[in-house]
């Protein structure tokens, strides 16, 4: 395959830890520039003489496109793609790409693993070892927190996608029954139940649709009430699906038996948050880092590549608009 013009990665280190074999995305372009991260008065500059941006979370909006008029294919190093206004890349004729299912193995266990987490208060003895009390324990153990077995234990999930379809499978191996909720905006299916009476039934609530105006706190004060006392709230999705106040609160009240998410409405959470509390009990948040084992990034690095490829040779695969 004949190399093809100039490629910019604009924020490279948010995907390469320095243990990603690269050269697959060299491959498809006469010449790759990669920079750590870029400054949103730095991207026009950078992208100067470009046929093709490459960002994961830089934002490339209707200004950049307009400065920017030999760019040709911006290629998205993730599946959401917020980051793009693609409205202005249709006008500007330029064409976008994303990577798709790279992160599933990875996010599937990362959710699996916040809900054992929570089911065997494991956050919690492991800071009641650390602060000596096993140590003080009249008796050989010690069972202080509760410890739920999920096996018999039902397992609402919302977003039955790829991602959603593993988390499943894997909940069935611990003997959980699985039951799919009905997304708002979406055609009604025999196998989906309504929400509130999902919400009724689950011991455990986990989230892996996407973010839109109709999604967007879909789970808020009242739906919380509807949870089962005791049952466990998991999003490794999008921030904003949860009111998160709303969390706070109910498991400030006790309503919940816990809750374990990987994504804020902000990220990095600068300006805080209501989950960044030091006062909420049985809580766990984790740095959006579900996606991120070495095995997913390589995978985006291959995609990235067949998607460059596809598009110079006249089909782009994974194209977004």
């Amino acid at each position: 395959m004949s190399k093809t013009g100039r490629a910019v990665f604009l924020d490279y280190r948010s995907l390469d830890l320095g243990d990603l074999d690269m050269a697959p995305l060299r491959e498809p372009f006469a010449e790759l520039v990669l920079h750590d991260q870029s400054s949103p008065v730095q991207i026009i500059e950078r992208l100067q003489g470009a046929r093709v941006a490459i960002s994961n979370k830089a934002v490339i909006d209707a200004d950049v496109l307009a400065g920017c008029p030999e760019l040709e294919l911006i290629l998205v190093a993730a599946t959401g793609t917020n980051n793009i206004d693609l409205a202005a890349a249709r006008a500007h004729g330029v064409t976008v790409c994303n990577c798709q299912g790279y992160g599933t193995p990875s996010v599937a266990q990362h959710t699996l693993t916040l809900l054992l987490a929570l089911a065997t208060s494991l956050q919690d003895y492991q800071r009641d070892v650390r602060a000596g009390r096993w140590q003080q324990s009249p008796m050989f153990c010690l069972l202080d927190h509760p410890i739920v077995e999920l096996e018999g234990k039902t397992l609402g999930l919302l977003g039955h996608g790829e991602l959603g379809g593993a988390v499943a499978r894997l909940a069935e191996a611990f003997g959980m029954r699985v039951l799919y909720g009905q997304l708002p905006g979406r055609p009604p299916r025999a196998d989906r139940l309504a929400l509130d009476e999902l919400l009724t039934q689950a011991d455990a609530l986990t989230l892996h649709c996407p973010l839109t105006e109709q999604t967007r706190n879909l789970i808020g004060a009242r739906e919380l009430d509807l949870l089962k006392p005791g049952a466990f709230v998991i999003n490794t999705a999008r921030g904003g699906l949860i009111d998160e106040q709303a969390l706070a609160d109910a498991l400030r009240a006790g309503k919940l038996g816990g809750a374990a998410t990987d994504v804020l409405t902000q990220e990095p959470p600068r300006e805080g948050n209501p989950l960044l509390a030091d006062d909420i009990p049985r809580l766990i948040i984790t740095p959006h880092s579900a996606w991120g084992a070495r095995e997913a990034r390589q995978r985006i690095v291959g995609q990235l590549a067949e998607n460059a490829a596809g598009f110079f040779a006249g089909h782009a695969k994974r194209q977004v608009n």
